[in-house]
């Protein structure tokens, strides 16, 4: 379908998305009605690989988690700083006419269409994925939703804490005896964030084969239960429930956080043959002639006497120490460290795993990255978590308004935009 708005070079002021050579999803629109986590979550991952992601949000208001907070850094939202990049937004006022309309002109000129609404509400705004595929037939539309649009609970509200509840996470997350503990990150959220980008992906493949679009449907509990790989294995294989182990692995031995004379440390002895190296290089020769010990099963089987052979090793061992002995001997490990060391890292920092890019409020701001480089360069963030509106008259411009059609738009509450 060619395009029928205005290039943004063509018009006083306007501004291109800035581009990043290379990148697989160069060229891909994608109209994103999504807010909190999950969807924002999808469509940063497909901002990150290039596509030009456009955010609708209601003006006034936008996206819940502007207002999330503190921590705030100059009035934006940390939370929502953290899951914005690479997305431009537009606010618009969907219960109007006039702002159903700009959208409907975006939908007809995009390639995908993401919403993480409540099951029904895109179809009752007049945006269903019917509604869309009439306008666009080659549409890919995500729905994304706490529990599927279909089933018994496919109407239930859902956050992310819920869902890790419903989902089993939190009944195997924690130390054995302790309260069902929720993770230390959203993982409900972008877990079902992850998974929705890896699908639309995919959609968007399959239609470069077939011409035809897709509707996918993306779940929070889906995601959820897709991660439990060997514990939900574990429990229909054999009719046993799994439950809180702390840190350890249900599956190998030693595998596990041990306390030290300074610290913590983590070690994972993987196979038979690590397992003889570790105890070379922790000098544990009486455990590796113990036959209780000889393969992991031995040693899962008997933990509790593997642990009091252990402990109190490291508990006379500066982690630094340990960690030094066990990676010459090539042995998994690695000490505890908290966010801050983590982020300052220099592993961190040569992997690039923390971007940079100017933001108009707050200046230079840092924000976690991506995990992938292409061609041996890493995703650069291009353009800012946008601040509500700024693009407003930018996008409707290139959807084919004139400048005084946007000025009667803005002027009607409609649509909103930032000054300039």
């Amino acid at each position: 379908m060619m395009a029928r708005g205005r290039d943004a070079a063509e018009r006083p002021g306007g501004q291109k998305q800035p581009k990043q050579p290379g990148l697989p999803l160069a060229g891909v629109k994608v109209v994103d009605l999504t807010r909190v986590m999950v969807g924002p979550y999808c469509t940063m991952m497909l901002g990150d690989l290039g596509a030009d992601v456009i955010k609708v949000e209601l003006p006034g208001r936008g996206d819940d988690t502007r207002h999330w907070g503190p921590p705030f850094v100059a009035t934006e939202s940390v939370y929502y700083l953290s899951v914005n990049r690479n997305k431009r937004s537009i606010a618009l006022d969907l219960k109007q006419d006039a702002a159903r309309d700009a959208l409907w002109r975006l939908v007809e000129e995009a390639d995908v269409f993401v919403e993480n609404f409540s099951p029904g509400t895109a179809t009752r705004l007049g945006f269903g994925y019917e509604a869309v595929k009439a306008r666009r037939p080659d549409i890919i539309y995500a729905a994304i939703s706490g529990f599927g649009q279909s089933g018994p609970d496919f109407e239930r509200t859902a956050y992310d804490l819920i869902v890790q509840g419903t989902s089993g996470m939190m009944s195997i997350t924690g130390h054995p005896g302790g309260p069902p503990t929720r993770l230390g990150v959203p993982i409900a959220d972008i877990g079902g964030g992850m998974f929705a980008a890896y699908a639309i992906v995919a959609a968007l493949f399959a239609r470069e084969r077939s011409g035809e679009g897709s509707y996918v449907d993306i779940s929070m509990l889906g995601g959820q239960v897709a991660l439990l790989t060997y514990q939900a294995g574990l429990y229909l294989s054999t009719g046993q429930v799994p439950g809180q182990l702390g840190n350890a692995h249900p599956m190998i031995a030693p595998y596990d956080t041990f306390r030290t004379a300074d610290g913590y440390v983590n070690i994972a002895v993987g196979n038979d043959s690590l397992w003889q190296r570790f105890c070379a290089a922790l000098d544990l020769h009486h455990c590796l002639d113990d036959e209780r010990f000889a393969t992991n099963s031995g040693r899962s089987t008997n933990r509790e006497a593997l642990y009091e052979a252990l402990e109190p090793l490291f508990a006379n061992l500066a982690t630094d120490d340990v960690v030094r002995r066990l990676d010459a001997a090539g042995v998994p490990c690695g000490p505890i460290r908290d966010v801050a060391h983590a982020v300052d890292d220099s592993q961190t920092r040569a992997q690039d795993l923390i971007m940079e890019v100017a933001h108009p409020t707050i200046g230079a701001l840092q924000v976690a990255g991506a995990p992938y480089h292409f061609d041996g360069e890493a995703i650069r963030a291009r353009l800012p978590p946008p601040l509500l509106g700024q693009q407003t008259a930018d996008i409707l411009c290139e959807a084919g308004y004139s400048v005084e059609e946007i000025a009667a738009l803005l002027a009607s509450g409609a649509a909103q935009g930032q000054p300039g």
